[in-house]
């Protein structure tokens, strides 16, 4: 699944956008918001951010909204930021294109959006108050604030977007495995020095995994996930359980050392 990494380098590639008339949209009607085409034709693109998973293309009138759900990924001018989703298929069929942009009377879709699955979706002006401070600027104030009162695992409720925007299910392994702190730790258990822990791995994991190409580029990737290899930090067996109905990875005694 995308997480806010994925979507913050298909941020930094869609840039070259902006400037740029969009005067032809294609797009999947069963993904779309209504009206979406007609109030996106002849529109100036202004700038191109993100907000968690989400990568907002702001115009001079609308803002396009990308949801790439599980499957998605972003195409720019015919080059793929990212030429596969570890967990998705490798194949770019053209019936799985979601949206085509075209601008200034280019052939080639200055952007498309392909989602095998269909999951994701587009909208118009989305309403993302319901999202939690970003993952990649969080601080532990915010954390903090977002935890109150909570009580179960920490690393389902870092799941939940409404807490904090931009983690999924490796990125959340990462911080935790990064930061010292069980994912089964109960939210009202945590100290705050597992909150600043959580905060900063949060932060310092970023740009590393960013520049090594998104979210599956941890301590903890795919290969590590499936295999089980000793802890990279003490040595010690790595453990897999599912929590909360996803899988997490860990280890024991490297989270006691540091703890």
């Amino acid at each position: 699944m995308p997480e806010c990494l994925e979507a913050e380098i298909w941020r930094r590639a869609a840039e070259s956008v902006v400037g740029r008339v969009i005067d032809r949209l294609e797009v999947d009607e069963r993904v779309a918001a209504d009206g979406l085409v007609a109030s996106l034709t002849g529109r100036r693109v202004i700038g191109v951010r993100r907000r968690g998973k989400v990568l907002l293309v702001d115009t001079d009138g609308p803002t396009l909204g990308l949801h790439f759900g599980m499957t998605g990924r972003l195409v720019v001018a015919g080059a793929a930021p990212i030429e596969q989703l570890e967990y998705s298929s490798g194949a770019d069929r053209e019936d799985w294109d979601r949206l085509r942009l075209f601008t200034d009377g280019g052939v080639v879709p200055a952007l498309r959006m392909n989602d095998p699955r269909r999951l994701g979706r587009l909208s118009l002006d989305p309403d993302l108050s319901h999202l939690g401070p970003d993952a990649m600027s969080l601080v532990a104030d915010e954390l903090r604030h977002a935890l109150r009162g909570r009580r179960r695992a920490i690393k389902p409720t870092l799941l939940d977007q409404g807490v904090v925007a931009g983690l999924g299910n490796l990125c959340a392994d990462e911080v935790l495995f990064t930061a010292g702190v069980p994912p089964s730790c109960p939210c009202d258990r945590l100290s705050d020095d597992d909150i600043e822990a959580i905060a900063a791995a949060c932060r310092d994991r970023r740009p590393a995994m960013l520049g090594a190409g998104g979210s599956t580029h941890g301590v903890l990737d795919p290969d590590v996930r499936r295999d089980l290899p000793p802890c990279p930090t003490c040595g010690a067996e790595l453990r897999r359980a599912s929590i909360a109905g996803r899988t997490a990875v860990w280890c024991s005694v490297h989270d006691e050392e540091r703890r």
